[in-house]
């Protein structure tokens, strides 16, 4: 089943003063673009940005939209895929956004999941010094995640999101009806970074979702409920510490662990950004408990809901098995978090209770991780 067609959206707000902005919520929002846009940008251009699998879905509708109220459209359409996020697609980007005669008063839509969001974010930042860009994001993951913050950045064959800056969007349209087309694999994966909010820090959101992913999963009142709270969340911790000099670290749960396995598995289809991150969680809660910081029980929930939706919990999950545990340790040596060589890890003290655990001994990690790895012989 799916929610109805109209229902008034809901709209929060990311409040960081004068470069605040909303995150605006339901479905059918995409034809309300071009409107929103003319408003927020009188007389600009629009370059949509998208992959080549979102424009054969949504491409037409969107430029339909902007035309609608009279704003000047450019279509750019790179590869899809993690792939997208390097240098060479980059330039490309930058180059087509030039060949377009993109001005500095003109306006970046970043149309598609978390890939297109950092990629295209990443060019409206440095491009004639900054542009505005506005946020469509057409997975679950980008509209509670990545399209929520300003963060934008490519990969480095040395790791994950290594290269980027901060650059808020003025706009983010999160319009529930997109998912519609959204394969359940990668709905599965979106759903890791909802999941998340309760186990950081909601601990009476991971109960309700426990009873309430069934409607989540299939499109009813629940779906647009579980995104706007997602995105309240993470609008809170992004006005308190935008730039992640302290609590905004807590988003991370699972990834120190996640952004290493989907290295390993060379940023590719082996291995989703959101199946990595609850692989990281379910470590994350095991990790925290074997130091003695959350109880086992909850590390145990932790796993069983995660496992519930088709999500991997263990290394044995990942197609083509993992690398070993000195690659593992030298992926996690690269994590944003370590400070001038020490590992930084975002533990729990039990669900809804993470903190940030600086100055975790490096051995104590491998010998966790050595563990897991046997565990699939």
């Amino acid at each position: 089943m799916t929610a109805p067609l109209h229902r008034p959206p809901m709209i929060v707000d990311v409040a960081l003063g004068e470069r605040a902005y909303d995150i605006v919520i339901g479905r059918g929002l995409v034809t309300s673009l071009g409107e929103r846009v003319a408003a927020l940008k009188p007389g600009a251009k629009a370059a949509i940005v998208t992959d080549a699998t979102v424009a054969n879905l949504h491409l037409d509708a969107a430029a339909a939209a902007l035309a609608n109220a009279s704003v000047e459209v450019a279509r750019i359409v790179v590869r899809a895929g993690e792939g997208a996020k390097s240098f060479a697609v980059f330039e490309e980007l930058c180059d087509g956004l030039l060949a377009a005669r993109i001005e500095r008063g003109d306006v970046v839509v970043a149309l598609g999941g978390g890939v297109i969001g950092d990629l295209a974010g990443f060019a409206a930042a440095v491009l004639r010094r900054g542009l505005d860009f506005v946020q469509v994001p057409t997975t679950l993951l980008a509209q509670v995640d990545s399209s929520v913050g300003g963060k934008t950045a490519i990969n480095s064959r040395l790791g994950k999101n290594l290269i980027g800056v901060f650059h808020q969007p003025i706009l983010v349209i999160a319009d529930t009806a997109l998912l519609d087309t959204l394969p359940e694999r990668q709905f599965r994966a979106g759903y890791a970074e909802v999941a998340k909010y309760g186990l950081l820090g909601d601990a009476e959101f991971f109960t309700w979702l426990e009873s309430n992913v069934d409607d989540v999963f299939a499109g009813g009142p629940g779906r647009e409920q579980a995104i706007a709270t997602s995105c309240r969340a993470k609008a809170a911790v992004v006005a308190r510490d935008e730039r992640e000099s302290g609590e905004r670290a807590l988003l991370n749960l699972g990834h120190t662990f996640g952004h290493a396995f989907e290295a390993a598995a060379g940023f590719s289809e082996r291995l989703l950004h959101g199946e990595a991150v609850a692989l990281g969680m379910a470590l994350a809660f095991e990790f925290s408990a074997r130091l003695g910081h959350a109880p086992p029980a909850d590390a145990e929930r932790t796993a069983r809901h995660l496992a519930k939706v088709g999500l991997p919990t263990r290394l044995s999950d990942i197609p083509g098995g993992s690398p070993d545990a000195d690659r593992l340790m030298d992926l996690i040596a690269q994590d944003k978090k370590v400070r001038r060589g020490r590992l930084t890890f975002i533990l729990a003290r039990g669900i809804g209770q993470a903190f940030i655990a600086p100055d975790i001994d490096a051995s104590q990690v491998r010998a966790f991780l050595i563990e897991k790895l046997a565990e699939q012989c």
